[in-house]
């Protein structure tokens, strides 16, 4: 969660229409096959729409604070770039500060990836493989494409429905960017990523290699997503099978061997392993860290503990903790005071109108605060949601909880209020915890097996798992004696 005066979640992407992009369509010479795509906007306009985009995606993302590691990712993907069907393009690649996994581009260039997915990654081959992947996109200007045939679809229906379809376009490219382009143009962007691959004097193999790592991490991910309840978080480019018994990835590697240029088929597993060796894992400082159900804010000193077995979920926004059983749900926000006020005042100014019941301070806390009960619409339908808020250096920090029913609320009627009470500032100890935790890169023994390294390191769940996949030795394999590998500290 990150302060919400200081950084709001932007909207997920950003597609402004333009009068002169709707005007006339267009064929243009595609720069990768040589034919004929019907589109409506110059690559003029389809710069434009990345460059406007391109801060939207920031501040959703926050962009990782590694200038270091900035330049290595801008270095490989320029190489990569620099040998695709689009070259004269300026490319601008950013590794966002996101634990998602996840990889995608604007059009335009402007091309991005999750230290989330960096740390599945084992070698700089596999790390120019994603970037190929979506460089491959943007060559081949899927996003434009899509973007234009549903406008023309669109505009087609607005003949009969009036002016109001074409207005439905908002959100049509956004979602394909986060969503994939379907199995066509995700294969053909891993062909063109395989060639590229090949032309900088990479393995192209790493393109299935990369795949197959990512496609562990999907099938653990769908697991764990499902054991908790919420959508699983995947990078768009996996495919439905596994790379293995993949024929067409199989063929279009293939075929970039054909382009080859070198004898010498490079890895440079060392190289980027150095790169991101100290590289955040998970939820960042800046973020807040989770920790089973206690959250820590190193920048806006804070930690507070939800019911124990809750489960949170961090957004820039807010944090959000649900019961076990998924049957009570609590919320926090914080926002900066800008004018003085009562807790009281301030609660009844954000219901707008809603009427706050049996408000009255919180016993036996310091700070000044305020708590009472709003009917409200919520995930559970109209239901009374108990709306509490305390003033803390010039913070206010707004706790929403809510109960399924009316017999769920009494059984959490202790719980849904204690983490107001315990809200405080970081000991020493849980300042060492805000900080986050780290990829560190070590030699193995060849004693150690993953089962005992997991023992060793702070992940409270699935830490064997983790272990393994951000090593490519999911779901079995041990550390060899000298191999440098992966743990989290």
């Amino acid at each position: 969660m990150r302060d919400v005066t200081a950084t709001r979640r932007a909207v997920t992407m950003l597609v402004p229409i333009v009068g002169a992009m709707l005007a006339l369509g267009s064929c243009a010479t595609n720069p990768v096959t040589g034919g004929a795509d019907f589109v409506l906007m110059s690559e003029a306009q389809e710069i434009q729409l990345g460059r406007s985009g391109d801060p939207k995606i920031r501040a959703q993302y926050g962009v990782y604070d590694d200038a270091k590691l900035q330049a290595y990712v801008q270095r490989v993907g320029e190489g990569i770039a620099a040998k695709s069907h689009r070259p004269t393009l300026i490319y601008r690649f950013t590794v966002l500060d996101s634990p998602d996994v996840n990889a995608f581009a604007l059009p335009g260039g402007y091309i991005y990836i999750t230290r989330g997915i960096m740390a599945y990654l084992n070698s700089e081959a596999e790390l120019a493989a994603v970037l190929g992947h979506e460089v491959g996109h943007v060559t081949a200007r899927h996003s434009v494409r899509q973007y234009s045939a549903a406008t023309a679809g669109q505009l087609l229906t607005s003949v009969f429905l009036g002016s109001q379809a074409a207005q439905n376009l908002i959100g049509v490219l956004g979602q394909a960017l986060l969503s994939g382009y379907g199995r066509d143009q995700e294969i053909e962007a891993d062909r063109l990523g395989a060639l590229y691959l090949a032309r900088s004097h990479y393995d192209p193999e790493a393109m299935i290699d990369v795949v197959g790592v990512l496609k562990n991490q999907e099938e653990f991910e769908k697991q764990r997503a499902k054991a908790e309840a919420r959508e699983p978080h995947n990078y768009h480019g996996v495919f439905a099978s596994h790379p293995s018994a993949d024929q067409r990835l199989q063929e279009v590697v293939a075929e970039a061997r054909k382009d080859k240029t070198s004898i010498t088929v490079r890895r440079e597993r060392d190289a980027y392993l150095q790169e991101i060796d100290g590289m955040v894992y998970g939820d960042s400082a800046q973020s807040g860290i989770r920790k089973g159900s206690a959250f820590y804010h190193r920048d806006m000193n804070f930690a507070v503990q939800f019911p124990q077995g809750w489960r949170l979920e961090n957004a820039p926004d807010a944090v959000t903790a649900q019961s076990p059983d998924r049957d009570a749900l609590m919320r926090l926000q914080v926002e900066d005071l800008n004018e003085h006020q009562s807790p009281e005042e301030y609660l009844k100014a954000r219901l707008k109108g809603n009427t706050l019941r049996d408000g009255a301070p919180l016993p036996g806390i310091t700070p000044p605060s305020y708590s009472g009960l709003v009917t409200a619409n919520t995930p559970f339908g109209r239901r009374d949601v108990r709306t509490s808020v305390i003033f803390r250096d010039n913070r206010a920090f707004l706790f929403l909880a809510v109960a399924k029913t009316d017999n769920v609320a009494q059984q959490y009627r202790e719980a849904l209020i204690e983490p107001v009470r315990n809200l405080h500032s970081l000991t020493p100890a849980e300042k060492r915890v805000a900080e986050g935790l780290r990829v560190r890169v070590v030699q193995a023994s060849g004693r150690e097996t993953f089962a005992q390294l997991a023992k060793t390191i702070p992940v409270t769940t699935y830490a064997e798992s983790v272990l393994r996949l951000i090593n490519d030795k999911y779901p079995a394999g041990e550390p060899t004696p000298g191999q440098s590998i992966k743990v989290i500290q």
